[in-house]
């Protein structure tokens, strides 16, 4: 409910849904496609209520084939709609990798400019849920990696709400990963909350003493080790990477300029992760700004275990980046 100047009270998984009606609303050619996206409103209830409002030619559920789908909608975008997919959950894109390699992000490079892909792809990311080793991977380096598209952590409301329209704009295929820890975080939506811009990294808060870089599921965890580092009178800045293709490399040198520290919080395996190449970018661009070596806090490097005990051991938690961030500084 809103209030005068104050914000709209909402979750994330609501704000994605609002971004969605909005943009099915605002533009014939933007249609969804997925698996139980439909009747079912999606697994993750995204697009609950959406069949019913825009008919089965805008929400279209899909059979059980990834490779079909994504297919599909790189087809429907090469043709001139604006089709949005989006994949349960991140280890099934795996099933349509090649889809997306091979034809999505080549497509406009090997046409000479003449045949753009504005496709979207959502899907769900990470761990927390015990899901166990096959739904609970954090693969987002996989599609970073990779020229040709442009790949969307949204760590906030805001973002949840606002990415979705630029990432429609672009000509070029956009990946949007959604950490499933975040589908119920609620709060308030501001009022002057609009369009993100999708080139630059985002400071949640400003700090002097050692910058906290991480994004998506991770983001609430390092804002929470920052309270506990005011604490120990220790003033952490907090860097939300938000695109994680291209990276902003510039937030990162100015935040490492003024801090000299840096803390790496990434939810995947240490090795080939998006903390790493983060790490290579501070090296070789903040080099002689930096009073002590980088400190990387990730995943343990084994398949998430199902246990909730075990799970938690395995994962970056808050205490992890408190400690990391008293290494850095102390």
């Amino acid at each position: 409910m809103s209030t005068g100047t104050r914000g709209t009270g909402t979750t994330y998984r609501e704000a994605m849904r609002e971004a969605l009606r909005e943009a099915l609303r605002s533009d014939e050619r933007v249609f969804l496609m997925g698996e139980d996206v439909g009747r079912y409103g999606g697994c993750f209830g995204v697009s609950l209520g959406l069949l019913e409002e825009f008919g089965p030619d805008r929400v279209r559920d899909t059979p059980l084939s990834e490779s079909a789908f994504v297919g599909a909608g790189i087809g429907a975008a090469l043709a001139g709609m604006r089709p949005v997919v989006e994949i349960m959950t991140v280890n099934f894109s795996l099933l349509a990798l090649d889809q997306i390699l091979n034809n999505a992000a080549t497509l406009l490079h090997m046409s000479g400019g003449q045949l753009p892909v504005p496709l979207v792809i959502r899907m769900t990311t990470g761990a927390g849920r015990q899901l166990a080793a096959q739904h609970s991977h954090s693969l987002e380096s996989f599609y970073a990696h990779i020229p040709g598209i442009r790949v969307l952590a949204p760590a906030t409301l805001e973002d949840a709400r606002h990415v979705l329209a630029p990432a429609l704009a672009d000509p070029d295929p956009v990946v949007i990963f959604e950490h499933g820890s975040l589908y119920n975080s609620a709060g308030e939506l501001g009022p002057a909350a609009g369009p993100v811009g999708l080139d630059r990294a985002a400071i949640r808060r400003p700090g002097t003493d050692v910058s906290l870089i991480t994004y998506g599921g991770s983001l609430p965890k390092a804002l929470a080790a920052a309270d506990e580092l005011a604490a120990d009178g220790i003033d952490a800045e907090v860097v939300d990477l938000r695109t994680l293709r291209p990276l902003d490399g510039t937030t990162l040198a100015v935040s490492v300029g003024r801090t000299h520290r840096a803390v790496v919080v990434d939810e995947a395996w240490r090795t080939g992760s998006i903390a790493a190449e983060v790490s290579a970018r501070i090296a070789e661009e903040s080099f002689y700004e930096l009073d002590a070596p980088v400190e990387r806090v990730c995943s343990a490097e084994v398949p998430i275990p199902y246990a909730r005990q075990l799970e938690e051991a395995a994962l970056p938690q808050t205490a992890d980046i408190v400690a990391a961030a008293h290494r850095a500084v102390d």
